[in-house]
């Protein structure tokens, strides 16, 4: 149960929804937090440029399809952005997804697979070691995501939601999160959504260097896919 002790109520996509004041609402701190992303995204690229690189030249190899997978996603209000990731299945993956929709472990507005047969062998090395984000570092740059945040949800995802689902866009979304760390194996959407609504609630800088360091374990570990 939550108790709403301050707040204020926003608009996201055409819907009211009552935001806590105790976090995000903290200018000085979002601002440092934009800091952070820049420079942690700069230092990433400029570390990992050869990296991609390799990566980029595997996958161009390993499947026909272009490098990158370009998907829209609804980032912070609701705004709609073009999120990037190294191609990590077939080309016409895209296409197959109706037929593997009664297949979905997700219990709510999600979507995934045990064994995706869309994942090419690149593909499952690239999503085990979760290889395949890192472009997003690009999106971070833009101002489109930051390092932490919420999951970002797919337009067909949002427009599904409950009203309470919604205040997660009242952040950008992040390329790792708490349910990154401690939610991505649980088949129930409204967990998911619980762990970016705790994140907003009691959101601070110190916080988001706590899920950087517990991310690069469970990425080690696998236990964060």
């Amino acid at each position: 149960e939550r108790v709403l002790t301050a707040g204020r109520l926003e608009t996201i996509d055409g819907v009211g929804i009552y935001s806590l004041a105790n976090g995000p609402d903290r200018v000085v701190s979002l601002l440092l937090k934009r800091v952070v992303d820049i420079v942690g995204t700069a230092v990433g690229l400029a570390v990992l440029m050869p990296v991609m690189l390799v990566l980029a030249f595997v996958i161009k190899l390993g499947s026909k399809g272009p490098i990158f997978f370009r998907q829209e996603r609804v980032g912070l209000h609701g705004r709609p952005f073009m999120l990037v990731k190294f191609r990590s299945m077939c080309a016409d993956a895209e296409d197959q997804l109706a037929d593997l929709r009664d297949d979905n472990l997700i219990h709510g507005h999600a979507f995934k697979l045990a064994n995706d047969p869309r994942i090419t062998r690149v593909g499952r090395f690239l999503r085990r070691s979760s290889l395949d984000e890192l472009p997003q570092l690009w999106n971070v740059l833009r101002g489109q995501m930051s390092i932490v945040g919420p999951r970002p949800p797919l337009p067909s995802e949002v427009a599904k939601y409950d009203a309470w689902h919604r205040r997660r866009l009242s952040m950008k979304p992040g390329i790792t999160g708490l349910w990154q760390v401690g939610a991505r194996h649980s088949p129930e959407f409204d967990y998911w959504v619980e762990q970016d609504l705790d994140y907003i609630d009691s959101w601070s800088l110190w916080l988001d260097f706590k899920i950087i360091a517990r991310t690069v374990p469970a990425v080690l570990t696998g236990t964060g896919r």
